[in-house]
Order: C-alpha cells, then structure tokens, then sequence
C-alpha cells in the first residue's frame, strides 16, 4: 500500500494553473482553427466589464 502525501508538499495555485492550462490544451485540441481571445476567457472564466 503507498504512503501517503506529505500534505506539505501540496501547491494549490500550481493545481490550480495545471487545471485552467488543461482545460486551454483540450479546448484547441478540438478546434481546427485558433481560439479567439473570448473563447479563452470564457475558458478560464474570465469576466469581462464594461
């Protein structure tokens, strides 16, 4: 049986950064053409004002 994680070694925004660039690399992987600007930001939840 493995160990477990020392919870030390845990980085919540380099998950975080690892979670938002996944979900980027599987949106244009579907696409034949480049994502727009907006669809990027809709990607990664981006609210845009104004």
């Amino acid at each position: 049986m493995p160990e477990p994680l020392d919870s030390r070694l845990r980085d919540d925004q380099a998950l975080d950064e690892i979670e938002l660039t996944s979900l980027l690399i599987i949106a244009a992987s579907s696409q034949d053409v480049h994502l727009t600007e907006l669809e990027v930001d809709e990607i990664l939840g981006v609210v845009v004002t104004g």
